[in-house]
């Protein structure tokens, strides 16, 4: 009788452990970002094992900072398409390099941060090192070529899940050999992106940084758009997004530039970079 519950002890025990095997992938409660429960120990002969690192499943987006404090970070991305290319070859752009903004911006003395695609700064290497040098500003990146990141992305055209990736990392590259002290900030272009762009950019190392103030500078018509637009949205922790390659995509975002942190600043607000913003955690 003794030997006959004792196999059958041994065989409910035994039964037990493979069933909370089993359910080892799903998470109970709320997992720790450093650890995992992938399989349960054996009890009786416990094992000693160094952790292993966390893996990032999902690429990281923020859309603003701390709601808490008086803080805005001004942003502007450097587009430059494989059309917009082919428009400064023929001679019907001058420039894609809004220079009179960055004027603006140093006169007010404005930190920003700008995100830069790949194919800008090939267009435009000594600019690019004159912005990394200014301490107002922070670069990030803003891909290669400005193509979206999921299906229908405005008129931007489509990057393939399998070469999303390379994408972005050519463009770090690039700012990387241009900049001695990159940010690891990064931007969709049009703001696209979905699961399996979250999922296929994990490895990056890049962090996504989105918004909540769209600037409506694009294509507009005057500068007075763009200041509504920024003025009634902006609150504390506002991500505004702008663009500064003006040209004919961009063409007023210089002019209204200086009304805009005019207003933020006598409503008592401080112009941060997106690092200065993110500084703390946003709860």
């Amino acid at each position: 009788m003794t030997d006959y519950w004792g196999i059958r002890l041994a065989a409910l025990v035994a039964g037990a452990l493979v069933v909370l095997a089993g359910c080892g992938d799903t998470p109970v409660a709320t997992p720790t970002p450093d650890r995992t429960f992938s399989s349960i120990p054996v009890v009786s002969t416990p094992t000693p094992s160094t952790p292993k690192p966390p893996q990032r499943d999902l690429l990281e987006v923020v859309q603003h900072g701390p709601r808490d404090k008086k803080q805005v970070a001004l942003t502007f991305d450097a587009d430059l398409t494989a059309l917009m290319r082919k428009r400064l070859q023929r001679g019907t752009v001058k420039s894609y390099y809004n220079e009179a903004l960055i004027n603006e911006l140093r006169q007010l003395k404005v930190p920003a941060t700008l995100f830069l695609t790949g194919m800008w700064m090939e267009e435009y290497p000594d600019r690019t090192r004159q912005l990394a040098s200014d301490p107002l500003f922070e670069l990030g990146t803003h891909t290669y070529d400005h193509r979206g990141f999921t299906k229908h992305c405005y008129t931007l055209g489509t990057v393939p899940p399998a070469d999303m990736l390379t994408d972005v990392r050519k463009a770090v590259d690039l700012l990387a050999r241009l900049d001695p002290h990159p940010t690891k900030w990064f931007r969709f272009p049009g703001g696209c992106y979905d699961g399996t762009a979250l999922h296929e950019l994990a490895p990056s190392g890049v962090t996504a940084v989105g918004l909540d103030v769209p600037g409506a500078d694009g294509f507009a018509k005057s500068p007075k758009p763009i200041i509504k637009q920024v003025l009634s949205h902006v609150q504390n922790g506002s991500i505004v997004v702008l663009h500064m390659h003006g040209g004919d995509n961009a063409p007023f975002t210089d002019e209204a530039i200086p009304e805009i942190v005019r207003t933020l600043r006598a409503r008592g607000y401080t112009l941060v970079t997106v690092s200065q913003l993110m500084s703390q955690p946003t709860g």
